[in-house]
């Protein structure tokens, strides 16, 4: 009461630091009395004292750099839409990137278009906010015209060509597997046509989940159920499994 003021029952002595009590005790005996993380984080307080201002400077532009540059990759790599053939630089090619995406059309035996995916998704429901083009005009300027790696097919009647026998089998057959469904593709090169070289992966239903399984070669399960032929001139790519294993499976396919 007053002349004197009363003491504030919710406010109690103020808690010794880990230094004072040094200072009168034990280094030991001061870290007893502390709760054990108060003391960690005061040993790591004391142990940041000694690090110069510089070197700590370094660090955080050292670590934020680092993040800026990772953030920048995954953005660009993961969250960017391919549009067409014309989006893809050197960066993606030679096999050192994997898109996904929905194949829209089957032009030959060994051609598609690809309307490629980020990792965002967003053209299925219920996150749908974009569609896939269904026009000539739409497909040729928002997908990526595919080229299927180390094998050629019959090629359909185009451009006022005769189609080779057995071209209409071939594309039906490609049509059946990769029609409207999701691929992997592995982006090789270009070809003469601008077109994109790629070693193409159908995921399963059932392990389509499962981190970094990419599926069946497209390519080799053409060559064997008998409606591709291995592509051997100049710039052929057969991936991992090689050309042994495609001409093993082209045999047994004869």
């Amino acid at each position: 009461m007053w002349p004197w003021k009363a003491r504030d029952s919710s406010s109690g002595p103020s808690k010794p630091s880990l230094r004072a009590l040094e200072n009168v005790l034990p280094p030991s005996t001061a870290q007893a009395l502390l709760p054990p993380m108060e003391a960690l984080l005061m040993k790591e307080e004391k142990r940041l004292e000694s690090v110069p201002r510089v070197t700590l400077a370094a660090t955080s532009f050292g670590i934020g750099f680092i993040a800026t540059l990772a953030g920048a990759k995954l953005l660009r790599y993961r969250f960017t839409r391919l549009k067409n053939a014309d989006w893809i630089t050197p960066d993606w090619l030679n096999g050192k990137r994997i898109i996904r995406g929905v194949v829209t059309r089957v032009g030959d035996g060994d051609n598609f278009r690809l309307y490629h995916t980020t990792a965002l998704g967003g053209h299925r429901w219920p996150l749908r906010v974009r569609s896939i083009p269904n026009t000539r005009a739409g497909l040729s300027e928002n997908t990526i015209h595919i080229r299927l790696a180390g094998v050629d097919a019959p090629e359909a009647p185009h451009f006022g060509k005769v189609g080779q026998p057995f071209a209409t089998e071939s594309r039906q057959w490609l049509s059946d597997k990769i029609l409207n469904k999701s691929v992997y593709c592995q982006l090789m090169r270009r070809d003469q046509y601008n077109r994109v070289v790629a070693h193409v992966f159908l995921p399963s239903q059932l392990f389509k989940w499962i981190p970094f399984y990419r599926g069946r070669d497209v390519s080799l399960e053409m060559v064997k159920a008998g409606w591709a032929e291995i592509y051997e001139q100049s710039g052929a790519e057969y991936g991992k499994i090689g050309l042994e294993e495609f001409k093993r499976q082209q045999a047994k396919a004869e």
